[in-house]
């Protein structure tokens, strides 16, 4: 267990901001941070940070934060095919799709190279190609911040939907993820419905865990840029999901505007990318901070920008497409 004051967070956050905490403690193991959990009585806002993927610090943090940075990696039960994996908070998330792939467990192969640790998964309910954690998940453990208190929320007691889950509704701001209890397959089936993944893993031969991993990777890399050449969260706003009627008048103006059927048909999730380009910001810049070139979805610190300069830029691009669609874009990212 380690305690830092005035704390600079540069090196928490993806998009390399220089904000500072107040206090931050790293804690190795659950024991220390429920101990800690258990005795604190300082009453100052906690907030809890995993790889810093999903965070905008717009200044400084006049609180504690607590990064649970244990690891560890192993199978607690079996049933014929299916596997049953916990996953420490601490874990690289890409390293665990990584070991599962290795190990010939299928269910998270689609979503390799996602930022962030795993203990933020199931708060956001990461997704990318078909595939959510929401998915796979079987139970989320941790502690109440205001008293220590263990909990296991089931994959039912998650309320998930569309990048959401209990973490981020009731529960935000007053829990910390100790691990994930993933349920993987040795029966493999795997999701091929987006066309760029097909043709990839198509290329490389004959599908399977390890040809879904590189086609994602390589697809993930080519579109997103690395965050310690360039500050970035990846997905900065939600593929907003509209009704099929009003995506047919969308149609009528943008005869090639793409949509994904959700909801037996009854929805249709349209592309957040595709709006920020029509409404001309892929790869504008905007003073230190910018759109990549190569995906409009993502916000970058071009260096030397500060949060609230990006946060600025967000809402300018929101305006953009409130204005030309009707459709109000949502971030992904957490404004702090």
């Amino acid at each position: 267990m380690e305690h830092y004051s005035n704390y600079s967070l540069k090196q928490h956050n993806t998009f390399g901001l220089d904000a500072r905490a107040k206090d931050f403690w790293i804690f190795d193991n659950p024991d220390e941070l429920g101990g800690w959990l258990h005795n604190n009585q300082s009453g100052d806002q906690v907030l809890v940070i995993g790889g810093g993927s999903n965070l905008l610090f717009t200044k400084d943090y006049e609180g504690t934060i607590l990064s649970p940075a244990f690891k560890g990696i192993e199978i607690t039960a079996e049933n014929g095919d299916d596997v049953w994996v916990r996953f420490a908070a601490g874990e690289e998330w890409d390293y665990c799709v990584e070991w599962a792939v290795e190990r010939g467990l299928g269910g998270i192969e689609n979503l390799s190279y996602i930022p962030g640790h795993a203990g933020a998964a199931p708060v956001q309910n990461i997704g990318a190609y078909g595939v959510e954690v929401a998915d796979v998940l079987a139970f989320v453990e941790g502690f109440m911040l205001g008293d220590g208190t263990f909990f296991r929320k089931t994959r039912e007691e998650c309320d998930f939907d569309y990048r959401y889950s209990i973490f981020k509704g009731p529960l935000k701001n007053k829990v910390v993820v100790t691990g994930v209890v993933l349920r993987l397959s040795k029966n493999l089936k795997f999701l091929l419905d987006y066309g760029t993944v097909k043709d990839r893993v198509r290329s490389l031969g004959e599908p399977s865990l390890g040809n879904i991993r590189k086609a994602v990777v390589d697809i993930r890399k080519e579109k997103l840029p690395e965050p310690k050449v360039l500050g970035n969260a990846g997905s900065f706003f939600k593929n907003p999901v509209v009704t099929i009627s009003f995506y047919q008048q969308l149609q009528e103006k943008w005869p090639d505007i793409p949509g994904y059927r959700l909801e037996a048909g009854k929805k249709v999730k349209v592309p957040a990318g595709w709006l920020i380009e029509k409404t001309g910001w892929k790869g504008r810049e905007y003073g230190n901070a910018g759109v990549h070139k190569n995906q409009a979805l993502v916000l970058i610190n071009r260096g030397g920008a500060t949060g609230s300069e990006i946060a600025n830029l967000a809402r300018a691009i929101q305006d953009d497409v409130l204005t030309t669609f009707n459709i109000e874009l949502q971030p992904e990212v957490n404004f702090l």
